[in-house]
């Protein structure tokens, strides 16, 4: 959930540190998403404190929320970054992010991305099938380096999460099958221009319960001996993010300091820099999605519905993933009703919440969507002809626009 001392209510508005949301939404429109900088900051830094006994290195999930803002905040920490295209390498990079810092996954990048990434000079590149192994090593040949590669192991693990979001069992699409590693081993050793560096995993997101981030995490130790064994030093063990936050107070996630009271001593014996690729974890609460009332209608049944102008189009988790954002009026009221938040795209999935008691708001008031900060603004759209939100940032009392509000003429000027 949102922290109550950087979203307070103050004179019976809710704000984010020191600035009303009425205010910013009189000022730059709605929908709007608005980030608390130093909520990020605080994120990161307690998976820091939670992780210091590790040596380790934490690469921000840059998938989770790429605004140039985000990212030279998080820069400005130490902290790494984890990309998963050439476009979030090239957003990474524009923010000043460190290429030593930065590691690239991607079950499908292509020959134009691996040379670009290698061409930065990042840390490595997480590799996830032989074919892309082989085009590494050729594309590194061909511009006369070694480059630093990772192998994905997908450890066969299913954590108790959204089956869109469980990445690390045999049934889906990431990584390299832990059967298949004595040949990725013996191809990577008759190679001239790869140097295997790390081994890597990543189970899902929001997983709750430590233990199956333990047992996938024994299972990359026992490859980590194999590798070793066959000869290469692995410098790096990775072994992902996915670390829960809570969006329902009702199921209040996993702190972060029992993750590490379970891992540390398991992650020690791996002898190696630790990565961590948080994402979520870091942006999920440091946001929330500001939207305006429009109308209430009630049907034949009695149903109520608050018609809001912010979409599936801005958030598109409760339709994706089913997914719970607790919702508040920005000025509180003394009664309450119960009620479909719905948006004005024309899908009947474009909803925020199903038969949800909420403050009975009126037409023009304010709603805000709590924990909006990761897969939010990042899996925004067009559709329907939609022009994408504005994005603020606010530290203290200072408010900044990060990102401008879409114009008509950006929704065409890419046609010709």
């Amino acid at each position: 959930m949102l922290d109550s001392n950087l979203f307070p209510f103050s004179n019976g508005v809710l704000c984010c540190e020191g600035v009303s949301l009425e205010r910013l939404a009189e000022k730059y429109g709605t929908p709007l998403f608005v980030t608390s900088r130093n909520s990020l900051v605080n994120q990161y830094r307690s998976f820091e404190k939670a992780f210091a006994l590790l040596d380790h290195l934490t690469c921000y999930s840059v998938k989770a929320n790429f605004n140039l803002h985000i990212i030279r905040t998080l820069a400005a920490e130490g902290c790494g970054f984890d990309v998963n295209s050439g476009g979030e390498l090239y957003r990474a990079l524009q923010a000043g992010a460190d290429p030593a810092k930065i590691i690239m996954a991607g079950v499908g990048k292509s020959a134009a991305e691996i040379e670009y990434a290698i061409s930065s000079g990042i840390l490595m590149l997480k590799t996830e099938s032989l074919s892309e192994l082989r085009l590494i090593d050729e594309i590194a040949g061909r511009l006369g380096v070694q480059a630093s590669v990772g192998i994905r192991v997908n450890p066969n693990v299913t954590a108790e999460t959204h089956p869109y979001i469980t990445t690390g069992d045999s049934k889906e699409k990431f990584g390299i099958d832990e059967t298949d590693l004595a040949q990725v081993f013996s191809l990577i050793g008759a190679m001239d221009h790869v140097n295997l560096t790390a081994l890597d995993m990543h189970i899902g997101s929001q997983i709750f319960d430590t233990e199956f981030y333990h047992a996938a995490s024994e299972k990359l130790l026992d490859v980590l001996a194999v590798a070793r064994s066959a000869g290469f030093a692995i410098r790096y063990f990775d072994i992902g993010g996915g670390f829960p936050v809570t969006y329902d107070p009702q199921k209040p996630a996993t702190p972060i300091g029992h993750f590490a009271e379970k891992l540390i001593p398991l992650l020690e014996k791996a002898g190696t820099t630790i990565l961590f690729e948080p994402g979520r974890f870091i942006a999920a609460n440091s946001t929330v999605l500001v939207t305006r009332v429009l109308y209430r209608k009630r049907n034949h049944a009695g149903k109520e519905f608050v018609i809001v102008d912010a979409g599936m189009t801005e958030l598109i988790r409760p339709a994706l993933y089913q997914s719970h954002h607790e919702i508040v009026a920005v000025k509180p009221h003394d009664s309450m009703m119960v009620a479909d938040v719905v948006g004005p795209v024309c899908e009947s999935g474009d909803f925020f919440a199903r038969a949800r008691t909420i403050d009975a708001v009126g037409e023009g008031e304010l709603l805000a969507v709590l924990s909006s900060g990761a897969y939010g603004s990042v899996m925004g759209n067009n559709y329907n002809g939609r022009l994408r939100p504005a994005e603020v940032m606010v530290d203290g009392d200072d408010a900044t626009l990060i990102r401008k509000r879409d114009t008509f003429e950006q929704l065409i000027q890419n046609e010709v």
